[in-house]
């Protein structure tokens, strides 16, 4: 079932990474796609999206019912702004952002001119290629949106194959520092560690750290959610 009982019009404001593969995920779930805003690798976004038409912003979003605007943090206020002063938004149009660093403040202008704004960032790192889309399957997504169309952006984040988790709009900055603080601190300490098995003569660090790294992630993560006592095993100081 779609977000709103049927098809939607679907049209793409940003053709980075995220873009194009959420739209090829709302696609899969039925939705029908109007067009994507051109970007700086049309023949990436064509390899994911063959056919669809690359338009200016205002065309795409003249063209639909809803409205994914996937651009850089520093981009989004201004973009939703300037869309606005050109009366691109519509009554009753859905507009939804992927920044996880914003609510649905940040599209207040939309809101303004009648649309529906919502948010929801899938928990991944893009890669803006279709392995993005089986990755999203594993994932959750932090959802936003006014209380009576909070299960629109629930239902979105179930079609591209997540797991909704709403994040209320004070937040949001304790939630984007999480992320921020997951993603950059894990590159950082595998590169770290990576240079120094290489400095001691491995000759393929990461290949030798993979299965390691992944181990540890997963019981970090593990330890991370709380479980039952009945859940708990104590401790085999053996190891077994």
């Amino acid at each position: 079932m779609s977000a709103r009982g049927g098809r939607l019009g679907v049209g793409v404001v940003g053709a980075g990474r995220v873009g194009p593969v959420l739209a090829a995920a709302l696609a899969g779930a039925g939705h029908a796609l109007t067009g994507i805003t051109r970007g700086s690798d049309p023949e990436r976004v064509e390899a994911i999206l063959p056919g669809l038409p690359m338009l200016d912003a205002l065309e795409v979003v003249s063209r639909s019912e809803l409205v994914v605007v996937a651009v850089p943090h520093a981009e989004l206020p201004g973009l939703v702004a300037g869309l606005a002063e050109l009366g691109a938004w519509q009554p009753g149009q859905l507009v939804l952002h992927t920044d996880p660093a914003y609510g649905i403040d940040v599209l207040a202008p939309a809101a303004a001119r009648g649309a529906v704004p919502l948010a929801v960032h899938p928990a991944i790192v893009f890669t803006g290629t279709s392995m993005d889309l089986r990755a999203l399957r594993d994932a959750h997504a932090a959802v936003a949106g006014p209380a009576p169309f909070l299960p629109i952006a629930q239902a979105l984040a179930v079609e591209i194959g997540c797991e909704p988790v709403v994040i209320a709009e004070e937040q949001r900055a304790a939630y984007a520092e999480g992320v921020a603080t997951a993603t950059t601190f894990s590159r950082s300490i595998v590169r770290q560690a990576t240079a120094l098995l290489r400095e001691a003569g491995v000759e393929a660090p990461g290949a030798y750290l993979s299965a390691l790294v992944h181990s540890t992630v997963d019981h970090a993560l593990a330890d991370a959610d709380p479980v039952s006592e009945a859940d708990t095993v104590p401790d085999d100081p053996r190891g077994e």
